[in-house]
């Protein structure tokens, strides 16, 4: 008899963006005239730029072509890509890597996901309260999360991140073994600054732990100040794994193409006290479960560190981040606690007088016809607060405030 990994049963029957969707569906067919605004999930609008589809064009022309057809690649990605990251995304920022601690992906959801894999099962892990819901999901498919009770799972310790504290996670009072740190931060739009990424650093030197660190938005940051990576921070190679995303840099949630960085350095304990490496481990498993990004995504990525693609990429992200500065400074105007918005991609919004962040989003849904994100899908900490996205049309955003102005 074949038995089923239970602890897939302890998952809730939805992924928060699947019952978002049944809602909205669910008002539109009671509402078939109602035109809905979504600033709900995270997903791009604007074109791929021209470089990038100029390169895709060029690598579909390759594959149509006996001598030019690639098949399959590297599954590490390959090479012409991973040195134009090194040479782009960290030489500049004085962060020395090899191209073979560079794994190229579909995107950072996947890898976010699977790196819990090359660590045991009782492994103790600590999040930033709220979070994104992968993090703590793929924990609880290998039974490493422990138990749901009122909303929080027993074997994960929560780090709560709110207006109160400024949205500064405090260092944990006690050793664990995995930190999940996310910033520019999904789900809050917050940033951490050098003196505060530099703590988590010392901390997980000092307590032997593990960092998995999801950069994704890094590309939206405009405070100088502000670490684009962790490997700024020296002795962070040494414990920590860094992930990156195209998606919302460079439009590529259809394409699908990420990135993630896993030193040579960082070494974790066997049980009979020996280190071994991550990046050896790591590798091993892309080669079994991972047959690599296409060539015609990889071409696409490797476009937008050219002179005219990086030139357009900034574009795009200037034209989000517009967005962002409207509705941050729109909703302000209507005496809303607001937050995010500045360094990256969401505005995070305290709800108006207590109400529940499920409940405000029906109220804005059948009052507005305008989509949020409850922040209680992002975890505990996120209750009476909801999530906008900017990545819609400059139309849409504008409409979306103007209705929000007449509910408010």
């Amino acid at each position: 008899m074949a038995l089923i990994n239970e602890h897939f049963l302890k998952l809730p029957d939805n992924y928060l963006f699947a019952d978002i969707a049944k809602k909205v569906n669910a008002f539109k067919v009671s509402h078939p005239n109602a035109d809905v605004v979504s600033l709900g999930i995270g997903d791009v609008t604007r074109p791929l730029c021209p470089a990038v589809v100029e390169a895709m064009h060029k690598a579909v022309d390759e594959m149509a072509g006996a001598g030019t057809f690639r098949g399959y690649g590297p599954e590490q990605g390959y090479a012409f890509l991973r040195e134009a990251i090194v040479k782009n995304d960290f030489l500049p920022r004085g962060i020395h890597l090899d191209p073979s601690e560079i794994f190229v992906s579909d995107g950072a959801k996947s890898d976010t996901g699977n790196i819990q894999e090359l660590v045991r099962w009782d492994n103790s892990i600590c999040v930033t309260d709220p979070i994104y819901p992968v993090y703590i999901d793929s924990n609880v498919m290998i039974g490493r999360a422990g138990e749901l009770r009122d909303g929080r799972w027993s074997n994960v310790t929560y780090l709560a991140c709110t207006a109160e504290n400024n949205f500064v996670p405090q260092i944990p009072d006690r050793r664990v073994d995995i930190v999940y740190l996310c910033y520019p931060n999904n789900p809050t739009g917050t940033v951490i600054s050098k003196d505060e990424l530099r703590k988590w650093v010392s901390y997980a030197l000092k307590n032997d732990a593990l960092i998995f660190y999801d950069a994704a938005y890094e590309a939206f940051i405009r405070d100088p100040d502000i670490p684009h990576s962790i490997y700024e921070i020296k002795g962070a190679k040494k414990v920590a794994v860094e992930f990156h995303s195209y998606s919302k840099t460079a439009g590529f949630t259809g394409v699908r193409c990420g990135y993630t960085v896993v030193p040579k350095e960082l070494t974790a304990s066997a049980l009979d006290g020996s280190r071994v490496a991550l990046n050896k481990l790591w590798n091993r498993r892309q080669c079994t479960k991972f047959n690599g990004a296409s060539y015609i995504s990889q071409r696409a990525a490797e476009a937008t560190y050219t002179p005219e693609g990086r030139e357009q990429t900034r574009q795009a992200i200037d034209y989000y981040m517009a967005n962002a500065a409207f509705m941050r400074r729109t909703l302000s105007e209507l005496g809303l606690e607001v937050f995010g918005g500045e360094n990256a991609p969401y505005i995070w919004l305290r709800v108006p007088d207590g109400e529940s962040s499920w409940r405000f989003f029906e109220r804005m849904l059948y009052n507005a016809h305008v989509v949020c994100t409850p922040g209680v899908g992002f975890g505990p900490s996120g209750e009476g607060y909801v999530r906008l996205t900017a990545f819609g049309s400059g139309e849409s955003c504008s409409e979306a405030m103007d209705r929000l102005r007449k509910w408010l």
